[in-house]
């Protein structure tokens, strides 16, 4: 998996809820936990943007809802940076369902994505219809 060029903040803890931007099916997601993660003991795992993450579908389609799934950040509310200066932030959290190699599992993708999901996972940003 690639590096993000960007100082990403880790806004998302274990937990929290996401909104889907595909059309899996899924409505609500809540992280289960953050792959890849290597922290302190006793500190809450954090995930951030570009990150894949295991999830629990809390609403949504009956067939989708009560299952585990991985998927990946492409929005989040908390401020990040970009080596350019930039500082980027979104409307919300969102996330999209991938399988274990990131290929996502809906067609398209609703709302905008960061450019750095593009950078590390291409086959999303071949969904994509907007990209910031």
């Amino acid at each position: 998996m690639k590096g993000v060029k960007a100082s990403v903040v880790r806004g998302l803890k274990v937990g929290s809820l996401l909104t889907c931007a595909d059309n899996s099916g899924a409505k609500v997601l809540r992280i289960i936990s953050v792959s890849g993660y290597k922290g302190k003991r006793k500190r809450m795992p954090s995930a951030g943007i570009g990150m894949m993450i295991k999830i629990t579908v809390k609403a949504g389609d009956p067939k989708v809802r009560k299952q585990m799934f991985n998927a990946v950040i492409v929005r989040q509310r908390q401020e990040y940076r970009r080596l350019d200066g930039m500082r980027v932030t979104f409307a919300d959290n969102a996330a999209v369902l991938t399988d274990e190699d990131g290929a996502p599992k809906g067609t398209e993708v609703k709302g905008p994505i960061a450019k750095e999901v593009v950078e590390r996972f291409s086959a999303i940003g071949k969904i994509a219809t907007i990209v910031v």
